[in-house]
Parts: structure tokens; sequence; C-alpha cells
């Protein structure tokens, strides 16, 4: 039997009864068609999950009897955040789903100068909310109990310079040092600069460096902005996490 699992945005405690969010309603007895007394396993992305039952199935609300709590030990040793220079449409999805399912700690949005998304202010929320949406999802697919953050989108150029105390790198082809050149970080935490589609002008490579970014490669090949950050995390847990 497939237990689904699903994210919960409130506190969560064995033993106690809560009704379904609108969302997981939806999902779990409109399209799944689950009925009372399925198991479910929920969690809040504040480490670990509960095992559960679906009960009290109406036609417009459901609830659950949460039941054990259940310690998970999945979230990668390595606390990696990633500076995703903004990309179209279903890209910056693809980069945001992919990259919390190989591990990422955390996702800052950038604005750069080659960056083809504008976005206005009254647009950011909206796509901000999506995105956190996309991490979200992507947790509860792949059995994490952590939902990464998506911060609100910010200028490359800020970020570069408030990044302390991590393992500062910057994905750029032209380099000829890959990865492993690089000493594991002290504190376990890596700032990684991602580029756009067109790729991160020289003045920004520049400019990161100034502030303490390494360049280095993926290898001879050039990768797409939504696929770097992917083979990045997985050659940072195979060097030093917990591939």
């Amino acid at each position: 039997m497939r237990i689904p699992r699903i994210y919960i945005d409130t506190e969560l405690n064995e033993n106690t009864t809560l009704a379904l969010p609108e969302a997981s309603f939806q999902h779990l007895c409109k399209v799944l068609r689950l009925k009372g007394g399925h198991p479910l396993r929920v969690f809040n992305g504040k480490g670990g999950q509960f095992n559960a039952v679906l009960i009290d199935v109406g036609k417009r609300s459901a609830s659950i009897q949460v039941h054990d709590f259940e310690a998970l030990h999945n979230e990668s040793p390595i606390k990696v955040t990633i500076g995703q220079t903004l990309s179209r449409g279903e890209r910056m999805d693809y980069a945001i789903q992919k990259a919390v399912e190989a591990g990422v700690f955390a996702i800052q949005p950038l604005f750069s100068e080659r960056c083809e998304v504008k976005l206005q202010d009254n647009r950011i929320e909206k796509r901000l909310q999506h995105w956190q949406q996309v991490a979200i999802s992507a947790a509860e697919q792949c059995g994490r109990g952590c939902v990464p953050t998506v911060y609100p989108p910010i200028e490359l150029v800020q970020w570069t310079e408030k990044c302390n105390n991590m393992l500062k790198m910057t994905l750029h082809h032209h380099s000829a040092k890959p990865i492993r050149d690089r000493q594991k970080p002290t504190d376990n935490t890596v700032a990684l600069l991602v580029g756009p589609e067109g790729g991160l002008t020289e003045n920004e490579v520049q400019h990161a460096e100034k502030h303490g970014f390494y360049a280095i490669t993926l290898g001879p090949r050039v990768l797409r902005t939504e696929t770097a950050p992917v083979v990045a995390l997985s050659v940072i847990n195979t060097l030093w996490g917990d591939i």
C-alpha cells in the first residue's frame, strides 16, 4: 500500500487530531480518492515525521489522527546555500526541485546582469510563494523532514557581499580548478553561486572573487543553469557529505 507523505504548516504532536488544510484535503481525498483509515506520513519541516491516519472524510473536509513520531537522519551534513540566478519558467522550478532532492540547505534567487527575468514588486511575493511550494513538494517526495527556505530575490552583488564564514564558490566553466581542489569547510557551510543562462559576466566573477568566492568548474562540459546546482550538490556530498 502506498503511504502518501504530506507537509502541514502547523504544530504536530503525538496522539492528537487536526483538520486537514484545504490543499491537502483536495489532493488526498479528491485527487487520490483516499478513504478513512488510510495511513499517512505528515511533517511540518521542523525535522522528522509522524505516522498518521486519515479520518472523518466528508465532502468538503477531513481530519487526521496523528500517531507516533519518527526521527529522520537524511539531512546532508554539508549546509549548502545556493545563490541561483533567476531563469525563465520551468527552469527555475526544476533547479529548486532538484536541489531540494539533492540536499540543499537554502536557496537564494538572484538578479544578475544577464538575467532575463524581470519581476515587478507585485509579482515577487507570488513567485516566492510558488518557489517555496516547489521546495515543499520536493521535500514531501524525497522524504526530507526539513524544508529548505527559498529567500526573496536580491541582486547578485548584494548576496556575494553578505556570505560570511562559509566556503564560497562560483560555478564558472572558464575556470580550470575543480571542486575537489577545495578543502572541506571547517564549519560545514558552503555558498555556491550559479549564473544565468548566458553565464556570469567577468565583472560579476571578479566581484565575487573580491568577496572570497573561488571560481571552480564541474568539468569540461558547459551545464545549463538548472543542471549545474544538481551536479554541484552531488559532487559536494560525494566529497564531504553523505553520498
